[in-house]
């Protein structure tokens, strides 16, 4: 018998004895779990702090921002957050910048793009969920990861951003599967709230914005971590598989 033990709560999602039907899908985060997009946020943040005078920040602490959408983002990079006069103004001088330059200097983290092409090999069915707006979301997608990945969704009206579980039940329906067979993989506490609020079973990445450490703290369980995208692979056929 084979269980998932839930990141947040340390409650057992789903168990799984012989012949239960399990993980057939699997629903990705974007920055921090497929993509390394530390470089081009930071370049647009500080891109936006000069236009209004504002102090520049390092690429460390752009990385304690990143997870919960631009919009936070920027009320994390400014003084006075959304009290700021200028806060919409910075916002949207940021958006036009990141959309404009996402493709910089991002790429996918070694051994993406081979885990991938494995997981739909084996049948797997993937989708990115991110609080990257849409737009940036579906360029990127089409970009480097459309081979593989069958559904891609970004923060878009009508849709609360993670850790709301909108977004992932959008992109489930998408590809027209059911909760109870798929796992999410990210690399943040977003992503463990994310996954708990579904519910459903969370895969941390030990390679992205968070370091082991803040990961734990935030409530992830270690036997659920994995450290490189190899690894993902034999995780998964660990777990009895969907018939």
């Amino acid at each position: 018998m084979i269980s998932i033990v839930n990141d947040i709560t340390g409650i057992e999602i789903e168990e799984a004895g012989e012949g239960s039907a399990m993980t057939k899908t699997i629903v990705f985060d974007l920055d921090g779990t497929l993509l390394n997009t530390l470089e081009d946020l930071t370049d647009s943040v500080n891109h936006a702090m000069r236009q209004f005078h504002l102090p520049e920040h390092s690429i460390g602490e752009i990385r304690t921002y990143v997870g919960n959408g631009a919009a936070k983002l920027i009320e994390r990079a400014i003084p006075e957050g959304t009290k700021n006069a200028a806060y919409d103004k910075i916002l949207e001088t940021f958006r036009q910048h990141y959309q404009l330059h996402c493709e910089d200097k991002t790429g996918p983290y070694d051994g993406v793009l081979e885990m991938l092409a494995q997981l739909k090999q084996e049948g797997y069915r993937m989708a990115i969920v991110s609080n990257k707006p849409d737009g940036a979301v579906k360029q990127l997608f089409h970009k480097y990861f459309s081979a593989y990945v069958e559904a891609a969704v970004g923060e878009h009206p009508g849709a609360m951003k993670k850790p709301a579980p909108d977004m992932v039940h959008q992109a489930l329906a998408e590809l027209m599967s059911d909760v109870s067979h798929a796992v999410y993989v990210g690399d943040s506490e977003v992503d463990l709230q994310t996954a708990a609020n579904v519910p459903m079973p969370c895969i941390s990445v030990l390679w992205g914005f968070r370091t082991e450490e803040e990961l734990l703290a935030a409530g992830a369980v270690r036997e659920n971590m994995i450290r490189t995208p190899q690894a993902l692979l034999p995780y998964l056929l660990r777990l009895p598989q969907a018939e």
